[in-house]
Order: C-alpha cells, then structure tokens, then sequence
C-alpha cells in the first residue's frame, strides 16, 4: 500500500482533506483552506528544523609569577565565602552573612580576572543612599536604622562571567488576523491565519552572570545594568580599600544562565518585529551561537546585611551607578502601636463628631 501524506491543519491541528471542488486542502473543522504547495513547504521548514546551538569557549586566564604578592584570603567559616584583598585591607566580618572569617593564607588556585569595574561611589555615598532608602520608614525595626550598624556597609567586588556571541536565529510563528462585519441579519467573523517567518542576527557582548554563590542572582541582576565600557585591565591595585569575592561558579556552571538570558532576549526582539496581526504564537525556532566566549569580571558592590528575627536582610548599591535596592521588615511591635493611636485618634474624632450632632 503506497505511503499517504497527511497534513494537519495549521490553524486548528484538524487533519486535513483534499476538496475537489476548490482544489485545495480543507480543514472539515474549522473549514480552512490551503494550496497544496504551501503546504508541503510549511511541512518542509518544520521538519528541518533544529535544535539550538548555544556552546561556548571558556578558556580564562592564567596569574603570572608575582602578580599574586601582598594578595589574602580570609574564609567564613559560615557560608564558606573566601573574600580576597591586598594585606593593607582586614576583614573581620564576611560581607554576604557577617559572621567573623578568619587569614586562610596567601591567595592562590583561580583563574585571573580579565576586566575590573572600579568603584566609582564610595563608602558615604552607599551610607547616604541606605539612609534615604530608609527615610521616613516609621516601622521599621530600630537595627535597620542604627547608625553603628549602617556603618558596616562593605565594598564587594563580586565575580561575574560575561559572554559574548553572535546568534542566529529563525522563528516560525502562527500569526490570526480577525475581520468582522454585520449586516441586517447577521455578525460574520472571518479568520485568516498565516506562517510567519523570521530570521537574521542578533550581536551580544557582556551578557553577565553573577560568579558567586553567597551572591543571590536576583539580587544581583536586580541592580544591572552595570557599564561594561567603563571596564579596564584588571590591576590588583584596583583591590586596595576593598573586598574581592573568590568565584566559586565555573563558567561552564553559568552557561545555563546566560543561554537563557540570550534566548529570552532573541525571541523578545523577533516577536517584536510580528506586527499587523491580531494575535501570534511562536510555533518553531532555534538559536545557533557563532564566536562564543566568555571572560571572568569584578563588578564593584556595595553591600549591608541584618539578620532581625531570624530572617536575613540584604541591601546592595550598584558600585558604579548607584543603583541601590533592598527589602525592608516591619516592625510588628511598632505597627500594634501604631494601630492603636490611630484607633484612638478615629475614636476621638467619632466622639467628638457625636457631641456636636448631639447624639
């Protein structure tokens, strides 16, 4: 018995059937037209689609011989952090859970950083900035507000990997445009549905992805963007007066990260160019990534973190933009208190409103 093509209806999945009369492919469900050859076609794209293609070239640098002098490592004996420095700066608190971290020893056993942001706020900048987010916050717990604590905000530079690649891409979409009309006797809706198609290029350069474990990833991208172009060679001069973060997540690690970061992006800027349509769905595609590679960055952080009834706090400024985010408690005591002596004043007004009306 001789193979039969089946086709399914690209509008509604129905299969569909070949109509003598029109000469064409009928959908008997949402009674759909299609030349024969369009459709062959439709089905050719599909079938010869692929899948994505998103590798990378990891490869980082080397220390050279007495690049690493005068550099420390303090560990936390909590989170396990190994905070970096030059032996003119201590740490006595790890800057991501602040409890006490203790000299290691000499740094030593990671890849060197290609590229630095220096810290363009300094520290009373970070102060101001945490004291205006703050401002006027009648409930919160008096430790968020005391200034011996605030003092304690800590200079990071965390590790972050940029990527960069070229991606290609092709999108297939199914696209509806909805035309309706009446007469005297009846509303019509007709439906025209339609294979889109898009392809082309698309340049990325610094897509970054936060190194560092301690350092929540939404909290990090939360205060993004950062300058990549304000980058320079990396220098340990650049550490002195501050912590450096070691990087505890490969690059092959964040890879997953900044695959999805691309294509999220890729398949935003595509469907932005399907327009004249009433409604679109992207129906098939796939992303081949051309020159990827990714290189190790130190992005300037400043950062405070509280713990208040046993849950952790964390506030972060942007160390080259001053973008500066963080949530912040309420004070439960504060807020019964608050209650009451606005039930008191609400109290007094209605009393007071029942005198004059005599009631």
């Amino acid at each position: 018995m001789p193979n039969v093509m089946e086709y399914k209806c690209p509008a509604c999945g129905g299969k569909l059937e070949f109509d003598s009369n029109s000469q064409k492919m009928k959908c008997p469900f949402c009674d759909s037209e299609f030349e024969v050859e369009s459709l062959k076609e439709y089905d050719n794209i599909l079938e010869n689609s692929k899948e994505d293609d998103m590798s990378w070239d990891t490869a980082g640098n080397d220390w050279k011989d007495g690049e690493t002098e005068g550099m420390r490592v303090y560990t936390c004996k909590s989170c396990g952090g190994e905070i970096i420095t030059d032996s003119t700066t201590s740490a006595a608190t790890c800057p991501y859970c602040d409890n006490p971290v203790v000299m290691s020893g000499n740094f030593s056993g990671i890849l060197k950083p290609d590229c630095i942001i220096p810290f363009k706020f300094d520290k009373n900048a970070a102060k101001n900035a945490l004291n205006k987010h703050i401002e006027g916050r009648k409930l919160l717990p008096k430790v968020f507000k005391d200034q011996n604590h605030i003092d304690e905000i800590k200079g990071v530079y965390v590790p972050v990997w940029l990527f960069d690649a070229e991606a290609d891409a092709r999108m297939i979409y199914k696209a509806e445009k909805i035309r309706r009309r009446s007469d005297n006797n009846f509303n019509y809706v007709e439906r025209s549905f339609y294979s889109v198609r898009r392809e082309g290029a698309v340049v990325f350069e610094n897509v970054p992805v936060d190194g560092s474990k301690k350092m929540a990833d939404e909290l990090m991208e939360s205060i993004e963007p950062f300058d990549a172009n304000g980058a320079v060679a990396f220098q340990t001069a650049y550490l002195s007066g501050y912590l450096a973060d070691k990087y505890d997540v490969s690059a092959e690690e964040s890879i997953e990260r900044a695959n999805q970061r691309i294509k999220n992006t890729t398949e935003q800027l595509f469907a932005s160019t399907v327009q004249g349509y009433d409604t679109f769905n992207k129906e098939n595609g796939n992303i081949s990534l051309k020159g990827g590679k990714a290189k190790y960055a130190l992005y300037p952080v400043w950062l405070l973190n509280t713990t208040w009834n046993g849950n952790k706090y964390t506030f972060a400024m942007n160390g080259q933009t001053g973008k500066f985010v963080g949530d912040l408690p309420v004070d439960s005591g504060a807020a019964f208190k608050w209650f009451i002596g606005i039930s008191a004043v609400a109290t007094a007004v209605c009393f007071g409103l029942s005198m004059l009306l005599g009631l």
